[in-house]
């Protein structure tokens, strides 16, 4: 009830991309394994830059994550800069730190070079602060983001109340580079321009193994198979059936609820400039408008769970406590995602053999760093220049206790939202 096809971006999708399963065997120079963000992204940049491609999705594109995801194509991770510095170094913590802060602009030039109909709006974005500390958090992360050269605004509580139309908050940060798009049709879009530039696009068509001889990849899917001479694998947490080259990650669900169509009057008071914003809880809450005027409140927990009725009661509540305006409306969508979180928080890219290369780990920050991550993971594979890569390839990478360090995400967030926001 709660999963792909309850999603308001399923029902409010107008991109369209014609497709059809493999049934064949194909040879190209290369095949990427996955039709989110990063997998689009790549399979775009490799055709233009002369490469012969094709895509291979298991369901639909966009059925993942990125299909599923709040829309807020923001810069950066969510890793402050000093975090990103500790954990890569200077140097590499700097370029990737430069490489992200462009990031929504490469996302807004892609929509607007390929006409994509994913409704953007480029006003910024609101990272809010919900206490105190909330606030004082904020003001290091202005600090940082500042040093590195970020257009970034910390602005005061009755700035932030101006801006969002609550009085909930105690200050904010406002990034003017970022903006909301509509994802599911981001990513349908991506695939459309891909597929019109040459890529053979292949749904419902999962790889089920993937094999490598004589300089060449085999991938075998049910009707058919690819050869090609390099691979990217762009899963992320909607690995399916491939074994051996599964991504390690901590599984954390997302869940969104929407209301229908407000009033304009109703409107008028929510968000008035257009941006998108998410507090500084330790469960966080993220909240936006879409083009028709719906209101979406997001917050970490799986509607699939025994913790659905706490999540979706925690929605109503916490709607009428940040816009008590909106008590009386009904949430009719509700949808859920599932996160690749590293412990890091940093993206990895892993070597599943030779020429193959393994993306994952956005961490729930998938459109900006997908879209990098996609083009120079297919550009460095292309030019054999592992320098290109935004962080450095390993090995293997792994995750301790990912079943239980998701089991504890899930029932914090549910207890949390059975707690919280009552009046």
């Amino acid at each position: 009830m709660s999963d792909h096809d309850q999603s308001l971006w399923l029902k409010t999708c107008r991109e369209h991309v014609d497709s059809t399963s493999l049934t064949s065997d194909i040879a190209v120079d290369l095949a990427v394994i996955g039709g989110g963000y990063t997998g689009c992204s790549a399979a775009l940049a490799a055709v233009q830059a002369g490469a012969s491609v094709c895509l291979l999705e298991a369901q639909e594109i966009g059925h993942g994550g990125s299909g599923r995801n709040v829309g807020l194509a923001n810069a950066g991770l969510w890793l402050p800069p000093a975090d990103i510095r500790a954990h890569l170094g200077a140097e590499a913590g700097g370029r990737l730190i430069d490489l992200l802060a462009a990031a929504p602009a490469e996302v807004f030039r892609l929509i607007d070079t390929h006409e994509i109909a994913c409704d953007p709006v480029r006003n910024g974005t609101l990272h809010c602060a919900h206490s105190a500390s909330g606030l004082r958090d904020i003001q290091a992360r202005h600090a940082q983001l500042s040093a590195t050269g970020a257009p970034v605004e910390l602005i005061s509580a009755e700035q932030t109340g101006q801006r969002t139309g609550s009085a909930m908050f105690h200050g904010g940060l406002f990034d003017p580079r970022a903006g909301a798009i509509q994802p599911l049709a981001y990513v349908r879009g991506l695939a459309r321009a891909a597929a019109q530039a040459g890529v053979r696009l292949f749904m419902q068509s999962p790889v089920q193994s993937m094999q490598h001889e004589a300089g060449v990849w085999t991938l075998t899917s049910t009707r058919g198979t690819v050869r090609a001479k390099k691979v990217i694998q762009a899963t992320n947490a909607y690995h399916q059936n491939l074994q051996g080259s599964a991504p390690a990650y901590v599984p954390v669900y997302y869940f969104q609820y929407a209301t229908a169509p407000l009033s304009d009057n109703l409107r008028a008071g929510i968000l008035p400039g257009g941006e998108g914003g998410w507090d500084t809880g330790l469960i966080m809450t993220s909240f936006r408008m879409d083009q028709d005027g719906r209101f979406i409140l997001g917050a970490m927990g799986d509607l699939g769970h025994a913790g659905r009725a706490a999540h979706t009661g925690w929605a109503k509540r916490k709607m009428a406590q940040l816009y008590p305006q909106l008590a009386n409306q009904s949430l009719v969508e509700g949808w859920h995602g599932r996160i690749a979180m590293t412990s890091d928080h940093i993206p990895k890219i892993t070597r599943i053999g030779p020429n193959a290369l393994s993306v994952h780990g956005f961490s729930g920050r998938g459109i900006g760093p997908g879209t990098v991550f996609g083009r120079l993971v297919a550009e460095s594979l292309l030019n054999d220049d592992p320098s290109v890569l935004p962080v450095p390839a390993v090995s293997e990478y792994h995750e301790n206790w990912t079943g239980l360090r998701r089991a504890y995400f899930e029932t914090g967030a549910a207890l949390t939202h059975f707690v919280k926001a009552r009046f």
